[in-house]
């Protein structure tokens, strides 16, 4: 009973249901299948989910075989030696201690302090009391609202007209009204959240929406794309430049102020705005994920414009309270859903404001039609129970593992042996990984108890990867999905032929990782981090055209060896793009290279853990044809 409860717990379908139903599939008769036989993947059970990726040949199972014993307890014993050699570090007695102690805070687990000191998880962790509290409180508001303001007026639409009204034309009438009645509790919602959010720079965030909203409705046609793209770019590097635009600034430029007695200019009424700037006063820093939103909705408006949604559901006939992933996201919504009031709404829905994960508008206006059949009370309890545990996981982490406090104190690195560095350096990324999946895990979950469901934006553990390509398809997943859509298709994707056309889609990996990087914030570091993983997917293309999967059918085990030493410069490469990007800048990271390669010893474990990657590679392959042959294939 318990071992079901853990497959359903930590299955596919409980974390997104779009991990186990094609992107090309209504989900409905597939989850529906889901029900009446959990145990069978779901892929399978409907004739209507075959493949070609599904139906390739894969191989026998070698989890039972001595070669996987061996890796099985290399990894074992791996994963046991690096908490140890964090812990080792972490404990009072290590020489560097006192360096970083400042920096720890008491904690609740007995006996040990807390590593708080990462500032953006910080402020996630000190509110989670009020964020729990908010996931639900919302929800119960929007169905008192439902209750006491036309709750039926989507539930019990009739017929106004004649014999000839069809239930069609009844359905579309109450999914109107559904979405109409959302919207109505949505926007004051919106709105007294960014006022408790940001106070009055609700003003300034209001404008932004405007002036893009402008830009779409009243621009020429074929000139939305680049001024959206100008417009959204520029945004990001003014909010960066001007700091969220004080009003004692902005007064200052149109009303001079006075001037004191010791020659030092006075403050004018924009000072008393400041001062009332909420919870979160820096609403720029957080703006971010609100631009992706603004231009889905401008180029999602550029692409209806030579397109009818109705005209495409009609002659697909597709029913649109059961449409797939993929049409949900291009096929245009109707030529009235593009007004301001749904776009207000969509650009500052509550749950998904501060952090994501994305929605296109297009994707949106349909789960506002239409509740997704994915959400069902069941998965969103396990979902929630996953939250928990991953929740636990990264506070027990903090409490017996203090490398970020480490690397912020940079205490003498000659006090640590070229193990416990490596081990430092994993464990950061490590809380990178953690930091992000859990306040995108929060938002997807008070989403999906508000009736939208976004994509789960981590696909994997950060240690089940081994392909730089896949590793970005999995890692933030709604915002490579977006990326995909708004910025690499158009761009030309990568089905250019020729050298030249191989040529165009390194520069397009080059453009969409240096937007990236931009979008995540301006810094040299970060520019570098996005030209690091462009010039790291090169071996990996380049590898694939020297060494095709096909010329190696009648060797696989061969092939299998080949690619686990590609996995692990793979691996390496990931690494050091991460920690100069999000942890240690190259500074940093040059003084961890030299203190894990300046010894013999350092070289000796070196190679170690490079063994032990192939080991981890060696498995990785496995489970995932073990996927396959649970008739699950995952581009990840």
């Amino acid at each position: 009973m318990w071992l079901n409860y853990l497959r359903q717990l930590y299955s596919l379908d409980t974390l997104d249901t779009r991990f186990v139903v094609p992107a090309t599939v209504p989900p409905k008769e597939a989850l529906e299948f889901a029900e009446l036989d959990p145990a069978t993947p779901l892929p399978v059970r409907n004739g209507q989910l075959k493949s070609r990726e599904l139906e390739e040949r894969v191989q026998p199972s070698r989890w039972n075989t001595p070669e996987f014993y061996f890796y099985n307890a290399v990894i074992a014993w791996s994963i046991y030696f690096m908490f140890a050699k964090n812990i080792e570090v972490s404990k009072e007695s290590h020489p560097s201690y006192r360096e970083y102690d400042h920096l720890l805070s008491a904690g609740w687990i007995p006996g040990r302090k807390v590593d708080n000191s990462d500032l953006q998880y910080r402020g996630f962790r000190q509110n989670i009391p009020f964020l729990i509290l908010l996931l639900a409180v919302h929800p119960l508001l929007r169905k008192a609202y439902d209750a006491f303001w036309r709750a039926d007026t989507y539930t019990q639409v009739q017929p106004s007209a004649g014999r000839g009204l069809t239930m069609g034309l009844t359905a579309s009438a109450a999914a109107d009204a559904r979405l109409n009645q959302r919207i109505s509790f949505d926007i004051p919602f919106a709105i007294v959240f960014l006022v408790a959010l940001h106070g009055f720079s609700i003003f300034k965030i209001i404008t932004i929406l405007y002036i893009n909203y402008s830009l779409a409705k009243n621009l020429p046609r074929p000139y939305v794309p680049a001024a959206t793209w100008l417009f959204n770019v520029g945004v990001l590097f003014v909010n960066d430049l001007c700091d969220g635009y004080s009003y004692e600034t902005i007064v200052g430029v149109f009303l001079p102020s006075s001037v004191s007695e010791k020659r030092e200019p006075g403050r004018n009424f924009g000072h008393t705005f400041d001062s009332y700037g909420g919870l979160i006063p820096k609403w720029d820093v957080l703006f971010n994920f609100t631009i992706l939103r603004l231009i889905s909705f401008n180029l999602d408006y550029y692409w209806s414009l030579n397109s009818s949604a109705g005209n495409v559901i009609e002659k697909k006939q597709l029913d649109p309270a059961n449409l797939s992933e993929r049409d949900r996201v291009s096929i245009p919504s109707k030529a009235s859903d593009f007004c301001f009031r749904n776009y207000f709404a969509y650009a500052v829905y509550s749950p998904l404001y501060l952090a994501g994960p994305i929605v296109t508008f297009n994707d949106y206006m349909s789960q506002l039609r239409y509740r997704p059949h994915s959400i069902t009370s069941k998965r969103n309890v396990l979902y929630a129970i996953r939250f928990v545990v991953v929740l636990l996981t990264m506070e027990v982490m903090i409490h017996y593992c203090y490398m970020v406090a480490i690397f912020k104190a940079k205490p003498d690195w000659d006090l640590y042996t070229p193990a416990q560095l490596s081990m430092l350096g994993f464990f950061n990324l490590k809380h990178i990984w953690l930091k992000l999946l859990i306040p995108w895990r929060f938002f997807r979950l008070w989403a999906l108890l508000d009736g939208i469901d976004p994509p789960e934006n981590m696909v994997r553990c950060m240690s089940d990867n081994y392909s730089v390509t896949n590793f970005w398809r999995g890692w933030h997943r709604s915002f490579n999905k977006w990326s995909l859509r708004y910025l690499f298709i158009p761009l030309g994707g990568s089905a250019l032929p020729g050298l030249w056309g191989k040529a165009r889609t390194v520069l397009n990996y080059l453009t969409v990782f240096s937007f990236i990087a931009i979008w995540h914030d301006i810094q040299l570091r970060l520019l570098m981090w996005g030209w690091l993983v462009t010039l790291f997917v090169l071996p990996e293309v380049l590898a694939s055209y020297i060494f095709p999967a096909r010329r190696w059918k009648n060797h696989p085990n061969t092939y299998r060896y080949l690619c686990g030493l590609g996995a692990v410069v793979e691996i390496l490469m990931l690494m050091v793009a991460n920690l100069v990007g999000f942890a240690l800048g190259i500074d940093g990271l040059k003084g961890l290279i030299e203190g894990i390669i300046a010894s013999w010893s350092g070289l000796a474990f070196f190679w170690s853990a490079c063994f032990a990657l192939f080991c981890g590679a060696q498995f990785m392959f496995e489970w995932r044809e073990s996927e396959k042959r649970r008739g699950i294939k995952l581009k990840c």
